[in-house]
């Protein structure tokens, strides 16, 4: 194969970007139909078709969304290079990129990751969002460095990595004052009166919920489930249902979805896990992250 055009790879990094031709021929300055002889010719030479065309609507082929990952961080890397040569110093901004499973809560992972931050030595944090095993696959090719997740590695995995365990949380349970006014029951046994936002089948907290509730022999009216907590959470906030959050945010979730903490339970522990492909962590923005968690529970303890 010939060496890849970066021109061509350019044009196609904007028209995929912009979304569009002619809004791509807008930004290049250049005419639509120049830019639409480019793609064709970058297709051509690399050999598969990098959008899906239907009339005017262009979206990107599954090949397509590939490469436009690369050309996002091979230019992201060259805006970085123009920066240094216009402040004239060395100076270097590290990306680190961290891949976030759909479970864990927004809140949560800024309270995590905003340490990296604050480190002596400038970083870019990249966050990315997905499933576990998808988020596991870009780990193993490099893509990310590390994945923060409700769930350790499994055991005979394929994937090359390890997991380390940054905090645990019990879990309060919240509801609208007008869903809970009518309970005469003490907590725990007024959530079996209520209907349930629950987290889905796959997020390893649901299991713990269900046997929890199982002990307590309370019977669960389930009215929804969600991928998403922060939907789940919405949801809760109109009245729709009794919903579960993590102890270390209660405060965060009560006082923006406005509503009542109805109890909480250190009997359901839901712990939170950096998954690294380092078996003795060095990358600095990771050990800032374990250290600042670990700081945080210390701290927490010496207080209590």
């Amino acid at each position: 194969m010939s060496p890849l055009n970066y021109n061509h790879l350019y044009y196609f990094y904007v028209v995929a970007t912009e979304g569009t031709i002619t809004k791509a021929s807008k930004r290049l300055n250049l005419t639509p139909q120049t830019i639409s002889g480019q793609i064709t010719n970058f297709e051509t030479q690399i050999g598969v078709n990098l959008f899906e065309r239907k009339g005017k609507t262009l979206s990107l082929s599954e090949m397509g969304l590939v490469i436009y990952s690369y050309a996002e961080e091979i230019f992201q890397l060259g805006d970085e290079v123009r920066n240094i040569l216009k402040r004239k110093q060395p100076s270097l901004w590290h990306t680190f990129t961290v891949g976030i499973t759909n479970v864990i809560p927004k809140v949560l992972a800024h309270q995590l990751l905003s340490p990296v931050l604050n480190m002596d030595e400038p970083v870019r944090l990249i966050c990315q969002e997905g499933d576990q095993d998808h988020l596991l696959a870009d780990l193993a090719v490099n893509k990310i460095d590390c994945i923060l997740t409700d769930q350790p590695l499994q055991l005979g995995s394929h994937i090359k990595a390890y997991s380390y365990l940054l905090v645990e949380s019990g879990f309060t349970f919240f509801a609208t004052e007008t869903l809970i006014e009518n309970c005469g029951k003490e907590f725990p046994q007024n959530l079996a009166d209520l209907p349930w936002l629950m987290q889905s089948k796959k997020s390893a907290v649901r299991t713990r919920l269900s046997s929890w509730l199982e002990k307590h022999n309370i019977s669960a009216n389930i009215v929804a489930e969600f991928d998403d907590s922060a939907l789940m959470k919405s949801f809760g906030k109109t009245g729709f249902g009794v919903f579960s959050s993590p102890t270390l945010i209660e405060e965060y979730v009560a006082d923006k979805y406005r509503v009542k903490i109805i109890g909480r339970t250190d009997e359901i522990k839901e712990p939170y896990y950096i998954i690294s492909p380092e078996r003795r962590l060095k990358h600095p923005a990771i050990l800032e992250i374990v250290n600042a968690a670990n700081k945080s529970i210390s701290d927490e303890t010496n207080i209590e």
